[in-house]
């Protein structure tokens, strides 16, 4: 009898803890990075900062920009710039279709995490729209409403 393989689910590199907070996800998707070996050997070990990072449309391509990879420490000569700009792996449909919708009022396309798939390095990106204190003291507020309720009921 055949042994079944174990399907791993994707091992994360990094989540952009401020993306879920400030933003409202409208649709997500999966897309590659164009690395090189530094980048690669300093996201093993974790070491990236998404901190102001968005997805930038020039020339019918995917760029990220604002995303911070750290250097590597044994690389000797051959080191990345850790604040370059990087391409995406999109399908061109997906790049039009993006595009599109970042040139309506409010939505744009930030990076989400960072993750492991299959031996190679994967970005979830989301376009989102952008909320304001309001509507974040509203969920929050919602949240502890919907968590009391429910234990009230448990308590019933």
């Amino acid at each position: 009898m055949a042994k079944k393989k174990k399907i791993k689910s994707p091992s994360s590199i990094a989540l952009n803890k401020q993306a879920r907070r400030n933003y409202e996800f409208i649709d997500t998707l999966e897309a590659g990075l164009v690395l090189v070996g530094t980048e690669v050997k300093s996201l093993r070990k974790a070491q990236v900062s998404f901190n102001d990072g968005y997805i930038n449309f020039k020339d019918n391509e995917a760029w990220l920009v604002g995303i911070h990879i750290a250097p590597y420490d044994h690389a000797g000569y051959t080191q990345h710039e850790p604040d370059r700009p990087r391409k995406l792996l999109l399908h061109a449909a997906e790049i039009e279709r993006l595009k599109a919708k970042t040139e309506q009022k409010g939505l744009t396309v930030i990076p989400v995490r960072l993750y492991f798939s299959k031996g190679k390095i994967k970005l979830e990106i989301a376009l989102a729209r952008g909320r304001n204190v309001h509507n974040r003291k509203d969920e929050l507020k919602n949240r502890d409403i919907a968590r009391d309720t429910a234990r009230q009921m448990v308590d019933y």
